[in-house]
């Protein structure tokens, strides 16, 4: 939270991986109907569009508490994609 520049990265690769993520074919994102495709959609939009406005609080909470899931799901994927 104190570098400006870790901000930026951080927040360009949870938009990189977003924008990657809509990519995924929908018969792939079946396997995994637990990971919310559409709201990390939704995130992603966010990030773009409303960048001056983003909360670095929420920004952390989701690289805290949502990426380890994402995560997780995306290497069970990795084989199939």
């Amino acid at each position: 939270m104190q570098s400006s520049l870790v901000q930026d990265a951080v927040i360009r690769n949870l938009q990189t991986m977003a924008e990657s993520s809509q990519r995924l074919s929908e018969p792939t994102k079946s396997l995994t109907p637990q990971t919310p495709w559409r709201a990390i959609s939704g995130f992603r939009n966010i990030i773009v569009h409303d960048y001056l406005g983003l909360d670095l609080d929420v920004v952390w909470s989701v690289v805290e508490k949502e990426l380890p899931a994402l995560q997780s799901t995306l290497r069970q994927l990795q084989p199939l994609i």
